[in-house]
């Protein structure tokens, strides 16, 4: 088992741990005006969305031979263990290093327009687009986890973006990040419905 590390690279990915608490405090005194239904409807594009960046990493992982048993079953998959994530941005392919900066991009435009989608005003816009993202993020990991067994620990090293560097911390980071930050979003949500 890897050493917890607090820190995350670069020195200013360690900011978005203030997201939740930013969150919190910005739409506790307001209506984001997210009801229920949207934030449902949203919660299941995001876990749908999530498996999918998920498969799309367990492929690209297969396509570059980084990902040792996918050639036999599931099972055999993941038991094979034989995949480390920190190792991947050096070995990776130039070209397929590229698409996966696009592939990121288009992530991130897709989120933004199904939250443009979800609602009107601003607030409520910028409270779908973090409920979206933290359970994207979520579901992503337990996408890996469910199909490969990756990450075998929270303090094994991801890396979480390439935009505009590699983004690199330990599993639990951003999981901590995205689930207080949907804390926040739900807790905000309880408070305006009764009112």
């Amino acid at each position: 088992m890897e050493k917890l590390q607090i820190w995350a690279h670069p020195w200013w990915v360690n900011l978005l741990a203030l997201i939740p608490f930013i969150t919190y405090a910005a739409f506790r005194g307001r209506r984001s005006r997210l009801n229920w239904r949207q934030l449902t409807a949203l919660a299941v594009f995001a876990a749908a969305f999530g498996f999918v960046e998920a498969a799309v990493v367990v492929y690209l992982r297969a396509a570059t031979g980084l990902l040792p048993g996918y050639t036999g079953t599931l099972s055999d998959l993941r038991s094979s263990n034989g995949y480390r994530q920190e190792q991947s941005i050096s070995q990776f392919p130039q070209s397929l290093l590229t698409i996966e900066v696009y592939r990121e991009g288009a992530t991130m435009i897709i989120l933004v327009s199904v939250t443009l989608l979800a609602a009107a005003s601003t607030s409520a816009r910028w409270a779908a687009f973090l409920w979206v993202f933290a359970l994207w993020d979520i579901a992503y990991y337990a996408g890996l986890w469910l199909t490969v067994r990756w990450p075998a620990s929270l303090a094994e090293l991801d890396v979480l973006f390439l935009i505009p560097v590699p983004w690199i911390a330990q599993v639990w980071f951003p999981l901590a990040v995205s689930s207080l930050t949907a804390v926040a979003i739900i807790l905000c949500s309880r408070k305006q419905a009764s009112n």
